[in-house]
């Protein structure tokens, strides 16, 4: 995964230690948590209204998170249809003080466009 530095931090955030699993690592639940926040957060733009997470088409994990770690979240439109939005998310640590950045997971989230009746709408045009 490659993270290109010009792209928009949608959310950024430090693990409490709840977050810690047995095994001295984020729980993979807490960072598939945050992913769902700032896909959510992108998907409303685009959508300019409430949206839900319908699908999670691919997620990898790629690097433990432990406690310390500057977590970013990175988001951003990956194809839409007339009722849906995919969101790239890319999942980044900062450690050491900011001396390494570590790839922690990255995938695909889809959401729908949702009315004021929680059915699906289509997303409004360009």
């Amino acid at each position: 995964m490659t993270i290109d530095p010009h792209r928009e931090v949608i959310l950024r955030v430090v693990p409490r230690p709840a977050d810690i699993n047995s095994n001295g690592h984020i729980f993979g639940g807490w960072v598939l948590s945050q992913m769902d926040i700032a896909g959510g957060i992108v998907a409303a733009r685009i959508a300019q209204g409430a949206v839900a997470t319908v699908a999670i088409e691919s997620m990898k994990f790629i690097s433990p998170i432990l406690m310390g770690d500057l977590v970013s979240v990175y988001a951003q439109e990956e194809k839409r249809g007339r009722t849906s939005v995919a969101i790239r998310i890319d999942v980044v640590a900062t450690r050491g003080g900011g001396a390494e950045t570590v790839a922690l997971t990255s995938g695909v989230f889809t959401f729908v466009a949702l009315d004021e009746t929680h059915r699906p709408r289509p997303i409004p045009g360009d």
